[in-house]
């Protein structure tokens, strides 16, 4: 089933609740600035604490401001991202890796953060991207509320849905707050998820390639 989330409405003054499928647009509630504020209050009493002291009179307006920076990513499409190519690339047909591309996302569960990097790289067919589009669209999708197996998958279908290279290949390596500072409370513990497509996913040469480079310093 689809969770719910926030997202920032078009004037930048209200905030919508909608389903997250990936899609942009898919609207259900209008929630306004001032009523998120009023929930966010309404959290930091029930906690114990006093909106009326000096510290906190301005909390809630402050955490809403920073919900809209964190969640960005429901108002962007990444594909406009990578709808900008080039041909002229004297004919490079090989693997294109760009390495350590620092993630900082938050999970559907817990609303804790995701903090890691990810590597992503394709196999151009008749075009390349320019590199900083590749960190963009991973930027996007991590200004959601994720989990870290669809984040990744996510990355990888959109490069390969859009740029249509002959294989994608992404690999995050995380470490989630909700494991590190809660319930299980394993400091040490991070996650790796990979999803390969097309050649990385057939040809175990260049999947084993790729792995290497990724794990050289």
């Amino acid at each position: 089933m689809a969770h719910l989330a926030l997202i920032v409405a078009s004037d930048g003054n209200n905030m919508k609740l909608a389903k997250d499928t990936g899609r942009l647009g898919e609207k259900k509630y209008q929630i306004s600035d001032k009523k998120a504020e009023e929930a966010i209050s309404t959290i930091i009493q029930w906690i114990g604490e006093d909106t009326g002291r000096e510290g906190l009179k301005s909390t809630p307006e402050r955490v809403i401001k920073a919900f809209k920076e964190y969640f960005k990513g429901y108002t962007q499409n990444p594909n406009e991202y990578l709808s900008k190519t080039f041909t002229e690339a004297e004919g490079y047909d090989d693997m294109i890796v760009e390495k350590n591309i620092s993630i900082q996302s938050h999970c559907e569960h817990h609303l804790a953060p995701i903090v890691g990097v990810a590597h992503v790289a394709y196999i151009p067919s008749d075009k390349v991207v320019g590199l900083s589009k590749l960190a963009r669209v991973v930027d996007v999708f991590s200004k959601r509320l994720q989990t870290q197996e669809r984040l990744t998958s996510q990355i990888a279908k959109t490069i390969m849905n859009v740029l249509q290279p002959r294989g994608v290949a992404v690999t995050i390596d995380a470490v989630h707050a909700c494991m590190t500072n809660r319930g299980i409370k394993k400091e040490n513990a991070t996650t790796i998820t990979n999803c390969f497509l097309g050649a990385f996913k057939t040809d175990l040469s260049f999947q084993n390639r790729y792995l290497r480079f990724i794990k050289k310093d």
